[in-house]
């Protein structure tokens, strides 16, 4: 009995791997990925969601390869998703992944999934910043998702050592209710250690599309049209793109 246990185990991972064999063609790969879907166990799922880890050689298989088991997952529903959430935890690319999330999860379950990566990539230096990059974009443009919630979540990684995770704070913030950005977007326009003038640029760019108030951030802001930001100019209190003649907009 425990060498029939044993003798499973060994096979199931004959066809991980064989399903996850990025050199492997299509013909060999698919029918591996259908076997695991088949199996349903929560290692074979877990299995399946290797897949998403994988670029094979040919990109367009790829991607075919990769949407059919996100509607794989799908199809088994809740049961997915303890092997959804696991590999989501060391993923180093979440777009796939959270495409099956959304679909099988409900709204608490998935904050719950959200906070539970957000617990593990805190704003600062990281090597691989994909990840939160992959679950920054999808929280903003996730509909189940409150501007609060998306704003109290996406707000800490403006100040993130990573420019473009900042660049995709700002974009996510910008899709949302205005009285739930603004103070986040000011305080990101005056931080002090902000260099980047595409951060600061497109940070003007939704503060003008939002006709946020600068209120008491008014001195600071103006202090910084200088330069390609003199596309910008402070009028009645908001920020305004600059529509003279001669300006870039």
């Amino acid at each position: 009995m425990v060498f029939g246990l044993f003798s499973k185990e060994k096979s199931l991972q004959r066809t991980i791997e064989r399903a996850t064999n990025k050199l492997a063609q299509q013909a060999d790969r698919f029918p591996a990925l259908e076997r695991l879907l088949e199996d349903g166990s929560d290692e074979a799922l877990f299995g399946l969601c290797r897949r998403f880890a994988v670029t094979s050689m040919k990109l367009v298989e790829d991607e075919q390869e990769k949407a059919w088991v996100v509607d794989g997952l799908v199809s088994k529903g809740a049961q997915a998703l303890p092997a959804l959430r696991r590999f989501i935890k060391s993923a180093e690319a979440l777009s796939f992944p959270l495409r099956v999330l959304e679909r099988i999860a409900d709204k608490a379950v998935a904050l719950q999934v959200v906070d539970e990566v957000l617990a593990g990539e805190q704003p600062g230096y990281v090597r691989h910043p994909e990840r939160r990059i992959d679950l920054l974009r999808w929280l903003s443009e996730w509909p189940a998702a409150t501007s609060a919630e998306v704003a109290s979540r996406l707000a800490p990684y403006l100040a993130d050592f990573d420019e473009n995770v900042r660049f995709v704070a700002v974009e996510g913030l910008g899709h949302h209710d205005v009285a739930e950005i603004s103070a986040a977007l000011l305080s990101a326009m005056v931080r002090p250690d902000e260099e980047s003038g595409r951060i600061r640029r497109r940070l003007l760019e939704v503060l003008a599309d939002k006709q946020v108030a600068v209120g008491e951030h008014q001195a600071a802001i103006a202090a910084l049209l200088t330069g390609p930001l003199t596309a910008f100019t402070i009028e009645g209190g908001v920020v305004k793109r600059n529509d003279r003649p001669g300006y870039d907009q």
